[in-house]
């Protein structure tokens, strides 16, 4: 089943400002000013259909370290479940970090005159260094320490990597001073809010599920059977009648419009054709009437007709168009077909000795076919119901990871297909490109998110539970096929994907259980 929803996966993705040598190591996502949007390379890795949980978001802040003043934050909600932090830093803390800042670098560089683990003076290792330097230290020290802090108010809500210093670097720089207070912003993607339109909505779902009227076990093994009893016949020539149904003729075709006045117009390229094998038994893909007009002719024959497209038609262009045809018979077969009995059981299906083994073999396989079909419309259609049922303000990052995610997975299948070459594939994976499937797609990718978090949310409402046999056998199959791809992973990351499979396939067993569904033939 193409469950039509992928797991939003959050990788650290910020660039690194230029700093110098003497700089303390803090985390990349600090850095405001800087930021880019995540490497293209992870979103265009294989996928597998998942369902978001609350593992998307952050679970525990950063290790905090103690500060010797506490810091001032104010909190205000922002549409599309995003949150801005306000943060005022005191002077206690300022000067803590500026020392912390100072100490680090006289221990990393030699200044002229003082012998290694000697005091330096704090005025001559600022002018040694450049006082614009040190600030930059000292406000990434801030950060870094004080960010976990501020984020106390989100964590368990905030969603991996969306965290976005927002006030500009250059300007926390020039008003720095040890002496005063440090304000900056952030804004963070918190795990949005499913609200139900109606409460306990899903628990009386009523599902209405179409079936495809070809989609039939007993149909479809009818005519497998007949399509492999027909390859073990021979094709002679027909003599003396004309086409009938069960041969196979081989035609030229062509088409022209007909005018208003009744006139011949254009031709039809689409619909012209030269040596065509048409086998009268598989006809479906025709024309309505068009086989019905050729039967009976013969070898050398040619025979004109008008035909109008129905508006059902494939091609729209065409839709309610009347066509005048011309058929040239080339050729004409028959098929001498052998008896179907047992003797041609292990032809029919390798390993057989009896016509009814074949019989059996090849039906079950279709009723499984069958069963497959019946469980991917019935689980698509109660997703597109649980999506109907829901109201939930999409972050902005979730929205995006959520729609790279798709791209990325249409890009491997699209460069499976066709080989891309690497000016191709640049072009493809370009900022331009993702943008414009973001937004022609928009509609999609919402409804992706939307039935992914109800998912969850029902997962959570329902207590629902999954083995840990389960589990562990997930994970291995998963690992293993990353290694037979010869692609890398991580294997957290792979278990929490792991995880939310299965709480989507709970769900899913838990609402096809519950839920009153009825099933149509289309």
């Amino acid at each position: 089943m193409e469950l039509r929803s992928m797991t939003p996966r959050f990788q650290p993705s910020l660039l690194r400002p230029s700093l110098p040598s003497f700089s303390i190591s803090i985390p990349q996502k600090l850095y405001p000013g800087f930021i880019r949007l995540k490497s293209s390379r992870q979103a265009f890795q294989r996928q597998k259909p998942m369902v978001v949980s609350a593992r998307t978001v952050v679970k525990e802040a950063d290790k905090k370290d103690r500060l010797p003043a506490d810091i001032e934050v104010t909190e205000s909600k922002e549409p599309n479940s995003r949150v801005i932090l306000s943060v005022k830093v005191p002077p206690l803390v300022c000067q803590d970090c500026n020392r912390r800042v100072l100490e680090e670098i006289s221990k990393q560089i030699k200044v002229p005159g003082f012998r290694p683990g000697k005091k330096i003076p704090d005025n001559i290792l600022i002018n040694y260094v450049g006082e614009q330097h040190v600030q930059q230290a000292t406000i990434e020290s801030i950060l870094r320490r004080t960010l976990p802090h501020a984020m106390s108010s989100v964590t368990g809500k905030a969603l991996r990597d969306s965290v976005r210093i927002l006030t500009n670097f250059s300007e926390m720089i020039e008003a720095f001073s040890p002496q005063d207070f440090l304000s900056y912003k952030v804004v963070v993607d918190v795990a949005p809010e499913v609200k139900w339109v109606i409460a306990d909505a899903y628990k009386n779902l009523k599902v209405v599920v179409e079936i495809d009227d070809e989609i039939n076990a007993e149909r479809a093994f009818e005519a497998e059977l007949r399509r492999r009893h027909k390859a073990l016949g021979a094709m002679k020539i027909v003599t003396g009648r004309g086409l009938q149904i069960g041969d196979v003729v081989v035609v030229d075709i062509f088409a022209t419009t007909i005018n208003e006045d009744d006139s011949s117009g254009e031709k039809i390229p689409s619909s012209e054709t030269k040596g065509y094998h048409l086998d009268t038994e598989e006809s479906d893909n025709l024309l309505p009437n068009f086989l019905d007009s050729i039967i009976g002719i013969r070898q050398g024959e040619t025979r004109t007709f008008p035909l109008k497209f129905p508006d059902t038609w494939r091609q729209e262009n065409l839709r309610g168009v009347r066509a005048q045809f011309t058929v040239d018979c080339k050729e004409l077969f028959y098929r001498d077909l052998p008896a179907l009995d047992d003797s041609l059981a292990d032809k029919l299906l390798p390993g057989c000795c009896t016509l009814n083994e074949v019989k059996e073999a090849v039906l079950n396989r279709f009723k499984e076919v069958e069963q497959t079909a019946r469980e991917q419309a019935t689980d698509n259609a109660i997703l597109d119901q649980l999506c109907k049922m829901v109201e939930v303000e999409i972050p902005q990052s979730l929205f995006e990871e959520q729609g790279r995610q798709l791209y990325g997975a249409k890009l491997l299948e699209l460069q499976a297909q066709t080989n891309l070459n690497e000016e191709q594939l640049a072009s493809l994976s370009s900022q331009k490109a993702v943008g414009e499937y973001l937004e022609h797609q928009r509609e999609n990718i919402t409804s992706i998110i939307k039935q992914s978090l109800a998912v969850a949310e029902i997962f959570r409402l329902e207590n629902l539970e999954y083995s840990t046999e389960e589990l562990v056998k997930e994970v291995e199959n998963s690992v293993a096929e990353f290694k037979r791809h010869k692609q890398e992973y991580d294997e957290e990351r792979v278990k929490e994907e792991v995880q939310e499979i299965l709480e989507g396939a709970k769900v899913l067993e838990w609402l096809r259980a519950n839920a009153d569904i009825q099933y149509v033939t289309r």
